[in-house]
């Protein structure tokens, strides 16, 4: 395993052949808020794992044993003028839609609190595995905002208009059991298993074509929400860039051969 840091509060670690990357939230004395520093880091990680054609699943996890994350740092937004709040707002959406926009599936590991922004991130994600100790929700209302990282779409394309305007409007926060009911999360595991599971979750994925593996999320993020027509035309795309790629040529000859394939990745 290897590992490479990004600014003081972020890590990216590399696991097996480096085909699965954990982009690790490591601030532990503030349980992970989101400060201005902190988002600036998450975007550069992201932005460094978006064009490593070999990286093929990227999971999301946490240091502090009792959160994945709080939110955005209030202690820090306390101190700002309207001025400062103007100029960080470009930084803390980067951080959000880096996470959003990764090429490659990803996966949140979640425990503990996992609140406003700190959820918003793990919304960014195609998959969250949480534990039974999690809490999720965004109470940002109960402050004076709204979700800014991408709750207020992310949200109800995960549980449909209503309950998310009604978690959204209430500001509650969600345990485990209820959150896995209402399609919060996706995975419930044991206490402590979060981490492990969604890395064991990376690895099965990372086997796979990274070639269709991008194509395939490419698909799904771009044609979700649109005309059936319309999203059937995104699909055909994302199918010709895999049908006559090198991957697409190995996993058949792999296939009739009854071997595993070797990636070439193109």
């Amino acid at each position: 395993m290897s590992e490479e840091r990004y600014g003081e509060f972020v890590l990216v670690r590399r696991h097996g052949p480096g085909h699965v990357a954990e982009l690790v939230l490591d601030r532990p004395k503030a349980m992970n808020a989101v400060s201005t520093e902190m988002a600036r880091s998450i975007a550069g990680a992201c932005a460094a794992l978006g064009t490593d054609n070999g990286v093929r699943a990227v999971v999301l996890t946490s240091t502090h044993e009792r959160a994945f994350c709080v939110g955005a740092d209030l202690k820090e937004r306390n101190s700002f003028s309207d001025a400062d709040l103007v100029r960080q707002r470009p930084v803390a959406r980067g951080a959000y839609t880096g996470v959003l926009e990764l090429p490659v599936p990803t996966i949140a590991a979640v425990h503990g609190f996992a609140l406003g922004g700190g959820f918003e991130l793990a919304l960014s994600c195609d998959v969250i595995v949480a534990d039974r100790t999690a809490v999720v929700g965004l109470p940002e209302v109960s402050v004076g905002v709204i979700p800014g990282g991408g709750g207020t779409q992310l949200l109800p394309r995960r549980v449909g208009a209503a309950r998310a305007a009604e978690l959204i409007f209430t500001a509650r926060r969600v345990e485990a059991v209820e959150a896995r009911e209402l399609g919060l999360v996706d995975d419930l595991v044991e206490k402590g298993q979060d981490r492990e599971q969604a890395l064991a979750l990376g690895a099965r994925i990372a086997v796979n074509s990274p070639v269709g593996l991008r194509a395939a999320k490419r698909a799904l993020r771009v044609g979700h929400g649109m005309d059936l027509r319309v999203g059937l035309e995104v699909e055909d795309a994302a199918w010709r860039a895999t049908a006559f790629s090198g991957d697409r040529a190995e996993g058949v000859a792999a296939f009739n051969e009854k071997r595993k394939p070797e990636w070439p990745g193109e």
